[in-house]
């Protein structure tokens, strides 16, 4: 038996035209899949793209594809599902490396940026650090040494999206018209990284969030600006390709029941109905 785990994303810190197309910097949270690989037939509930995860890796290491009728993946997570949450990355992710250590092979984060961008476009929880990177084709990875501490209360909607269909969207008109702004983003996530500064980080994260508003709006996304202003919060993101919200803070400097109470105050919460509070956390795909 082998068994691994990849971590959630509370949507984005940045995503959007980013050194010359789109890319994103996802933002790790303390919210995990895990995933169990062991001899045995499959199970009716396995997900499609992890069986086909096994079924590439058999491939990529010439094994015989029979093989695959003896390996059984058993999954184990509460991610939301469709939100924006990273929960398709961390399942593959962690079925991957799960995957690899059963079989005794071993797989690099660039090998394992390749055989997840082979089956979908990839968040990259997936490396340790937090990284600037391709999602669609894997080709840019650009890493950052460090990162500040911070919380996020996400904000979850029940609205869901599957990403595959945000992806069919035609949005490289936009995409290249915020640019700049995103340009700008990635260069404060830098600072903030280097800085070990949480406000930049929450800078960076709004600059994207409100280019995103162009592409797939937020409802009252004004009136959550306006909370993170009036609570003096280090900022905001957003899934771009999907629904839910994260409110950058420290939840040792900030009044996080406050915050909470104004949901309800600005009449938020019929579109955020739960919220859950996470801390930011190194990425990666790790054994257990």
């Amino acid at each position: 038996m082998a068994v691994a785990q990849c971590p959630a994303s509370c949507g984005e810190l940045i995503q959007g035209w980013i050194v010359g197309g789109e890319k994103l910097v996802s933002c790790p949270v303390d919210w995990y899949s895990t995933v169990e690989v062991t001899t045995g037939a499959p199970l009716a509930s396995e997900l499609p793209l992890s069986r086909a995860m096994v079924k590439q890796l058999l491939a990529h290491w010439q094994y015989p594809a029979e093989l695959s009728r003896e390996i059984r993946i058993e999954r184990h997570s509460t991610i939301p599902l469709a939100k924006g949450m990273a929960s398709s990355t961390a399942d593959i992710a962690a079925t991957a490396l799960a995957t690899a250590s059963y079989l005794g092979r071993e797989l690099s984060e660039q090998a394992l940026a390749a055989q997840c961008v082979a089956l979908e476009p990839t968040d990259s929880t997936i490396f340790r650090s937090l990284t600037l990177f391709d999602h669609n084709k894997g080709a840019t990875r650009i890493a950052c040494d460090s990162q500040p501490a911070l919380d996020l209360l996400v904000l979850e909607s029940p609205l869901t999206l599957r990403t595959a269909d945000y992806h069919r969207m035609e949005r490289n008109t936009l995409l290249q018209r915020h640019a700049p702004e995103l340009e700008t983003a990635w260069g404060k996530i830098q600072q903030a990284c280097a800085q070990n500064n949480p406000r930049l980080m929450g800078e960076a994260a709004t600059l994207s969030a409100v280019a995103s508003q162009n592409i797939l709006p937020k409802p009252e996304f004004n009136v959550l600006l306006s909370l993170v202003e009036e609570c003096d919060l280090y900022g905001i993101n957003v899934a771009h390709s999907g629904s839910v919200v994260g409110l950058l803070l420290d939840r040792n400097k900030h009044d996080v029941e406050r915050v909470i109470g104004l949901l309800t105050e600005k009449r938020l919460t019929p579109h955020w109905p739960m919220h859950h509070l996470l801390k930011m956390v190194e990425g990666g795909v790790a054994l257990l």
